[in-house]
């Protein structure tokens, strides 16, 4: 599947790169919902978090949440709070499917259901 995160990690578009590796790719959203608003981008093409399978899919879903804990604290809001938000299919809301974990903080978050 060649989707725009594909493109992103293969730097066939343009992005604000803020970390890669050979795991994951993290870039800011270009439509933030925060002041600060990452995208934690698995390499591997997993569509949602669903076809999470074995120890490899493991291991790379474990990575993701290190990545977005060092860029919290790289952004200077991990004694503030941050929120990791993981999408799962369109009731959810996933729009692009590659698994993706959101980094989101900057500013107080409101709740998340009323």
């Amino acid at each position: 599947m060649n989707n725009i995160f594909n493109k992103i990690i293969n730097h066939k578009i343009k992005s604000n790169i803020l970390y890669q590796d050979n795991i994951v790719t993290a870039f800011k959203d270009i439509n933030p919902k925060a002041p600060i608003h990452i995208l934690i981008v698995s390499n591997k093409l997993i569509p949602t978090i669903n076809e999470l399978k074995n120890e490899k899919d493991k291991m790379i879903i474990g990575h993701m949440i290190i990545i977005a804990v060092k860029l919290a604290k790289k952004q200077k809001i991990e004694k503030s709070g941050y929120r990791l938000i993981i999408n799962c299919n369109k009731n959810a809301g996933q729009e692009i499917y590659h698994l993706h974990i959101h980094l989101l903080g900057g500013k107080k978050l409101g709740k998340i259901i009323n």
